[in-house]
C-alpha cells in the first residue's frame, strides 16, 4: 500500500524574543502577517521571551537543524533580538551581550540558517525598537530594580543589527531608526516603554509586510477554492496535487 502524501505548508519562522513571543496576541504582528498567509504559508511563532542572541544562537540548531527536512520548505525567518543585549551590563548583566559579540550572534544564526538551506535572502533581521527610559523605569522600579537600559545603547544595537545585515546579504528592518523619523512621537508604539503597543504591533507588521512580501507572493494559493471543488467527483479536485 503506497503511503499518503501530505499536504505541506511552506512555513515562515518568527524567531526573537518577547516582541516575537507576544507578537501571536491580539492585534500583534505576528498574527496580522499570519492571518495575509492564509493557505499560503504557516506562520511559525518561535519567540522567546527574555531571550538574547547569545542564547537564540545556542538553541538555534535545535529549532531549525542543519539536515533540514526537504519536507520543511522554509520562505523566510526573520531575526528579531537585541533588546535584551543591549541592556545596561552594571544593572542587567544576565541579559546583557556585548556589542560585537552581538553581532558575531547575529552571523552565527545567518551560518546556521545556510547551512539548513534558508539563504541569506530569505533572512529578515529586524532591530530593536526604540526605548522610552521613563516608562521602563516605571516597570523596572515595580520590579524592584533600576533602570536597566538606554534608548541611546539601543540605537547602538540598532546600527550593529543594520551593519550586520548588509555584511550578510540579509534585509532589514531598522524599526529604532523608523519609529523616531521626522521626530514622530514613538512612545505611541510602545505599551511599557520596551514592548509594543497595539500601534506599534500595527507598524511592523506593515513595515515588515513590504520586506516578506516579495519572498511569498509567487507561492500558491493551497488545495483548491471551494466553489472549483467538482461535487460530482470531489476527489479529482482535492487530490489531484497530490497523485504521484
Amino acid at each position: 500500500m503506497s503511503k499518503l502524501k501530505t499536504v505541506i505548508w511552506p512555513q515562515v519562522i518568527l524567531f526573537g524574543d518577547s516582541i516575537t513571543q507576544f507578537s501571536f496576541q491580539s492585534n500583534g504582528w505576528g498574527s496580522e502577517i499570519a492571518n495575509k498567509l492564509v493557505r499560503k504559508c504557516d506562520v511559525v511563532n518561535r519567540g522567546l521571551s527574555g531571550y538574547n542572541s547569545r542564547w537564540a544562537k545556542i538553541l538555534l540548531p535545535r529549532i531549525i537543524p542543519s539536515q533540514n527536512s526537504a519536507e520543511q520548505n522554509i520562505a523566510a525567518v526573520t531575526v528579531f533580538f537585541g533588546a535584551n543585549d543591549c541592556a545596561l551590563e552594571d544593572k542587567n548583566p544576565q541579559q546583557h551581550v556585548p556589542l560585537e559579540e552581538y553581532s558575531a550572534n547575529l552571523k552565527g544564526i545567518v551560518r546556521h540558517l545556510d547551512s539548513a538551506g534558508v539563504t541569506a535572502d530569505k533572512v529578515i533581521f529586524i532591530t530593536p525598537p526604540p526605548l522610552h527610559e521613563p516608562a521602563w523605569e516605571k516597570e523596572c522600579i515595580l520590579k524592584g530594580c533600576a533602570l536597566n537600559r538606554l534608548n541611546s545603547v539601543a540605537g547602538q544595537y540598532a546600527q550593529a543589527c543594520v551593519r550586520t545585515a548588509g555584511q550578510c546579504g540579509a534585509d532589514v528592518l531598522d524599526l529604532w531608526t523608523l519609529m523616531q523619523k521626522d521626530d514622530q512621537d514613538y512612545t505611541a508604539y510602545l505599551s511599557d516603554g520596551l514592548h509594543l503597543s497595539d500601534k506599534g504591533n500595527e507598524f511592523v507588521a506593515q513595515h515588515l509586510w513590504s520586506l516578506l512580501e516579495r519572498r511569498v507572493v509567487n507561492l500558491p494559493f493551497i488545495l483548491p477554492y471551494w466553489g472549483d471543488v467538482d461535487v460530482s467527483n470531489p476527489e479529482s479536485s482535492l487530490l489531484s496535487e497530490l497523485l504521484p
